[in-house]
């Protein structure tokens, strides 16, 4: 690679690329996400080239291994341009058909595509698929045209134009000036103005600023980052530098967690082959700025999400907060000031200073600018990544792009802003995904997961979840948090084992109460945030479960029983080979019984009982009827059978 010394050289770099690239040229793109790793991505890549060879279509076919491409659940996925052909859940034996028939015949492999389940119609381009047709993939769109690993596929995107266009033709002040126009909010959670951090920053009485990556990502279902930073390292730093520039920082850290490994090495090749072209070090495009950049890899302690446990991770210290009488943008790592924002803030970052903040604040609401990915999970149909603007309506998330709730289930509810976020019920589904609509609900973005649950999920336990897994990434640091959260997690425990008692809601009120006010760091103050939503909107389930020893959905272990109909059993035995703790009785023409005491509530039962059937029954706060004396159950099993 040679040196480029000048925006001009980048240009002149940019055409040569292209000139090399025939549009017209059979490309297969293949996502090698994590995700589609996990189902056998590595494997259909190494068939490809294969089969490719085998074939002798080596020169005249392209092959890109990209990024994730979002749909996560049908992968791996393979989109084969220019007729931008999808296929999804590709396996290799299904490769020497797509060489053979697509990319030799032109002819779509119907088997392969996609199936609109209402209409059963397949649709063969990604942007006619409804999980992709209704985001605004301004951020995530090129991973799935980039290969993470070739920075020439960046450039040939227009990657670091942003960055040359900054250092040549804008001051520092222009800069901020940009941001702070386009309200560029952090998306890791706090919502707070990148510009306004950036300008504290730059107008801190220091010689030495800093400038920070935050992929710490430690929310449960939770991926935006580690995907956009294993598909498109370079959007990252070229934000990250361009912020540099703008603050006076000539050094930044990317903090990653260790068990994102691809995101890692992606990283590292990244930083190495910007150094080769000139684009982080010394005298950057031949502008005199100076800037380098470090990785980090965090030990994967949740806390660390936060700004102060970061930096004092990054000090080679444990990973504990400290108080916010000054903030880090003043006073931040090793005491000098220091901007730290996510991965998808520093990726918007060039889109703003290519595009302009006037293009960017189309998109969104009056507070809210720009797009927002989210990771959609849990009892949806269609799980995976998806950008949308903000403003866009949490049912136009949830059953346009998600497909809805599978199974013919309900909707009961969306987790959102992962575990220190709040449910929101069905009854405010048309509301707008912004930073303050969601705050207002009781919830919040959060960095962006979103957890979809069905009316199967028991309220209560969603809380106690979540109050167990922040009570087990406490720093311990600070009593409202170590304490209040562990007292809390007892008292739910508690009531979804129906041992509450009167007054325990109000007792959970008060220690909620105590550690939004008195926690040292974010982590501490909005940890209540799942308890007191859900008892907001779901209020009766949590009387039910202390008053009536009750759980509505049927989920609480302790409160249920399992109870075979007699009308309905058939003495098939499925369920009596099945149960694992010989809890069930009967046999051939005998009507099935389950013996309480050596039940252990698994569920075996009523998951193998055949659905025609319908025999074991789930119930709650309700006695289980008596079993039928013995001479009874073959009569009426005789009975049935006459």
């Amino acid at each position: 690679m040679a040196r480029i010394n000048s925006p001009a050289e980048l240009e002149t770099l940019r055409a040569e690329i292209l000139s090399t690239r025939d549009p017209n040229k059979p490309l297969i793109t293949l996502c090698s996400g994590s995700a589609c790793h996990a189902s056998g991505s590595r494997e259909v890549a190494a068939k490809i080239e294969e089969e490719l060879q085998q074939q002798g279509l080596t020169a005249e076919v392209e092959v890109r291994r990209t990024g994730c491409h979002g749909f996560c659940e049908r992968g791996p996925i393979i989109v084969i341009h220019p007729e931008e052909i999808c296929y999804f859940q590709i396996k290799p034996e299904d490769i020497p058909e797509i060489i053979s028939e697509t990319i030799k015949e032109k002819r779509v492999v119907e088997r392969l595509l996609y199936t609109d389940p209402d209409t059963q119609e397949k649709i063969v381009h990604e942007k006619d698929i409804p999980f992709y047709k209704y985001q605004e993939r301004l951020v995530f769109g090129s991973n799935g045209s980039v290969d993470p690993k070739n920075i020439d596929d960046y450039l040939a995107i227009g990657g670091y134009a942003a960055l040359a266009k900054a250092l040549s033709g804008m001051t520092p002040e222009q800069v901020l000036q940009e941001v702070n126009h386009a309200n560029l909010r952090g998306r890791g959670g706090g919502g707070f103005p990148a510009g306004r951090k950036w300008e504290g920053s730059r107008n801190a009485p220091s010689d030495i600023k800093y400038v920070i990556v935050n992929a710490d990502e430690g929310d449960p279902g939770a991926y935006m980052d580690r995907s956009l930073l294993e598909g498109n390292p370079h959007a990252v730093l070229e934000g990250l530098t361009i912020g540099a520039y703008a603050v006076g920082a000539r050094e930044g850290y990317i903090y990653v967690r260790q068990e994102y490994p691809l995101a890692v090495e992606n990283v590292f090749t990244a930083i190495r082959q910007a150094e080769e072209y000139g684009f982080l070090g010394e005298n950057i495009l031949g502008t005199g700025f100076d800037f380098k950049v470090i990785v980090h890899q965090g030990a994967g302690a949740f806390v660390c999400g936060e700004s102060t446990a970061l930096m004092t991770a990054l000090e080679g210290r444990a990973g504990e907060p400290r108080p916010k009488y000054i903030r880090s943008n003043i006073v931040g790592l090793w005491g000098k000031p220091s901007v730290l924002n996510n991965v998808e803030t520093w990726a918007n970052v060039p889109l703003i200073i290519n595009k302009g903040a006037d293009w960017f604040r189309q998109y969104g609401t009056e507070s809210s600018k720009g797009t927002k990915i989210f990771s959609l999970v849990g009892k949806i149909t269609n799980t995976g990544l998806v950008e949308v603007p903000m403003g866009t309506p949490l049912r136009d998330i949830i059953f346009k792009i998600g497909g809805g709730i599978p199974g013919g289930k309900r909707f009961k509810a969306v987790q959102t802003g992962g575990p220190s976020g709040g449910c929101i019920p069905e009854h405010l589904l048309d509301l707008p995904v912004g930073f303050d609509e969601l705050t207002k609900a009781g919830s919040m973005m959060g960095s962006g997961g979103m957890i979809v649950l069905d009316e199967d999920t028991c309220m209560v336990d969603v809380a106690r979840y979540f109050l167990a897994f922040l009570t087990d990434e406490s720093c311990g640091k600070c009593v409202p948090c170590r304490e209040g959260m562990r007292q809390m997690l007892k008292l739910l425990t508690k009531i979804t084992q129906g041992q509450g008692r009167e007054g325990d809601l109000e007792l959970l009120e008060q220690l909620a109460e105590t550690a939004t006010e008195a926690s040292l760091c974010a982590l501490g103050k909005s940890s209540p945030n799942p308890f007191l939503s859900t008892l907001k909107y779901f209020r009766e389930e949590y009387e039910a479960h202390v008053k009536e020893k009750r759980c509505p959905a049927l989920s609480c272990k302790e409160l249920i029983a399992y109870h075979i109909d007699p009308e309905k059993c058939q003495a098939c035995m499925i369920c009596l080979r099945k149960c694992p703790s010989e809890a069930i009785s009967g046999g051939k023409n005998r009507i099935h019984v389950v013996d309480q005491e050596k039940c252990t509530k698994c569920g075996t039962c009523f998951e193998v009982c055949p659905p025609r059937f319908r025999a074991v029954r789930k119930i709650s706060g309700e006695p289980v009827p008596p079993p039928l004396p013995d001479e009874a159950r073959t009569k009426v099993r005789e009975s049935k059978q006459k």
